[in-house]
């Protein structure tokens, strides 16, 4: 049989606004409702950000508890990732913030981008002492990380995290290719990259904009998983002229996947996989000293 395929369903970002498309999920409603059809149709984890009440990025932990206590009402199961993303605001006073939720408020994973890295116009920034900060919280609190890398040297790093102690396997990560600075949609590229990762990491592949779908293309051929949504892709076509939906995408990747003969990873099996807590109440992975 062939592998399940994880999808990461990451609906909303930092960079989309109602001006840009006005499927971009902003408020706590919205991005519930994108959720809740995404868990119905079929995902695995979902990677959330958070808005403000004008619509910018924030760490706010009252708003994440906002959209985690909305989650946990209608998919229990389903993992959570709370983005620590430092491309808007660099502090690790505020990266951190969301790892402090208790409960069924803690989310079961953090994102952790391995490194700083440029965008087209703007540049991402996570110092050495702010990723060590990240991880080192996230495994004493039993957060699994989620491994942002978008080139050789962020696989490497992982590498170096493990070894120092920050990071305990198994492990998950995002490849996300086609960023304009950074590892491109090619399936060499891809090979690198995942021989570099450390043994025992699960891995999903995301593309930026137009390298969405042959991102997510070669994780469904090459038995990884996917990551997905209008954080990475606001189009369904390349030339920009047919706007996504959330459930678009998530419907195009169900018929890949099908077509592939992969059926859909459950949370649970995730779980079981990454040695979480099975929801339902218990979250994330046991804390450590």
């Amino acid at each position: 049989m062939s592998p399940p395929l994880v999808i990461n369903f990451a609906p909303t970002g930092m960079v989309p606004t109602k001006a840009m498309t006005p499927h971009a999920p902003l408020s706590v409603e919205e991005i519930l409702a994108d959720v809740r059809a995404a868990w119905e149709l079929g995902i695995t984890v979902a990677h959330l950000h958070a808005r403000d009440a004008a619509g910018r990025p924030t760490h706010d932990p009252g708003v994440y508890s906002a959209i985690i206590r909305g989650v946990r009402a209608f998919a229990p199961d389903l993992v959570i990732c709370a983005s620590l993303s430092g491309r808007d605001d660099p502090r690790l006073e505020s990266r951190i913030a969301p790892l402090s939720l208790e409960g069924p408020l803690k989310p079961d994973m953090g994102s952790l981008t391995l490194s700083s890295l440029n965008f087209p116009k703007q540049a991402s920034c996570s110092d050495p002492e702010v990723v060590h900060r990240l991880a080192e919280e996230m495994r004493r609190r039993g957060i699994l990380p989620e491994l942002e890398v978008f080139d050789l040297g962020m696989a490497h790093y992982a590498g170096y995290l493990e070894r120092k102690g920050l990071l305990a396997a198994p492990h998950y990560a995002n490849v996300i290719l086609g960023n304009i600075a950074s590892a491109q949609v090619d399936p060499l590229h891809l090979g690198i990259l995942v021989r570099e990762l450390p043994p025992s990491t699960l891995w999903c592949v995301g593309g930026i904009g137009r390298s969405q779908l042959s991102a997510n293309l070669l994780g469904v051929a090459l038995g990884g998983g996917v990551r997905v949504g209008l954080e990475d892709n606001l189009y369904l076509d390349d030339e920009g002229g047919r706007l996504a939906t959330n459930l678009a995408l998530l419907q195009r990747i169900h018929a890949l996947a099908a077509a592939a003969g992969r059926p859909i990873m459950t949370p649970a099996e995730f779980r079981r996989r990454l040695a979480l807590a099975p929801g339902h109440g218990a979250y994330g992975r046991a804390p450590q000293p």
